[in-house]
């Protein structure tokens, strides 16, 4: 009788394992960093990035990403593979997606002037894919067109913003320098 009990529960606990890695075996292949980015501009080379990671902006803050310059309406396109997890505006970035993608990692783009058509919320994309083009919006209007990269990882203890550009230039994907309120403020939006 001891033994039919012990393979019931093991049998019910190796079908709740089987259930809870259903449920979250679409995010499987987010627990790793992505192997390469795209250049999330169209027709820009990876020379062309130039790293102002954490250059002094006004009211104390610090730039926590890279501006990739273009003229406005040049294509913008995930650098990875993700979920659209924001869609819509804010007063720095303007028009702006954030695509959760690999390596729990939240891939911002700010200044659009617009969104690619059909792209919503929840919607899977894939390296490449369009998510709007190069603008000035947001606390950009008065600089030239450029679309503002940032990288933000979600880990237990939070939200830490990472350099962006030597992951563009083909090099590994930033090293993680500290938590931000401006990374907090990101992925408290959703």
């Amino acid at each position: 009788m001891r033994r039919v009990w012990l393979s019931a529960l093991v049998a019910v606990g190796c079908l709740g394992f089987a259930w809870a890695l259903g449920r979250v075996a679409w995010a499987l292949p987010y627990w790793e960093a992505p192997k390469a980015l795209a250049m999330p501009v169209e027709g820009l080379l990876p020379a062309q990035v130039h790293s102002q990671w954490h250059a002094v902006r006004p009211g104390g803050r610090r730039h926590e990403g890279v501006d990739l310059f273009a003229p406005k309406g040049t294509a913008v396109v995930s650098a990875t593979r993700g979920v659209v997890w924001r869609k819509g505006w804010d007063s720095l970035g303007g028009r702006v997606v954030t695509v959760l993608g690999e390596g729990h990692t939240l891939y911002y783009y700010a200044h659009l002037d617009s969104w690619a058509d059909g792209l919503d919320e929840g919607d899977a994309v894939r390296a490449g894919a369009a998510l709007g083009t190069v603008g000035n919006t947001g606390n950009a209007r008065t600089t030239p067109p450029h679309l503002h990269f940032g990288m933000y990882r979600v880990g237990l203890l939070g939200v830490t913003a990472v350099d962006p550009a030597p992951a563009l230039r083909g090099g590994v994907a930033g090293e993680v320098t500290r938590s931000s309120p401006d990374a907090v403020a990101l992925s408290q939006r959703k």
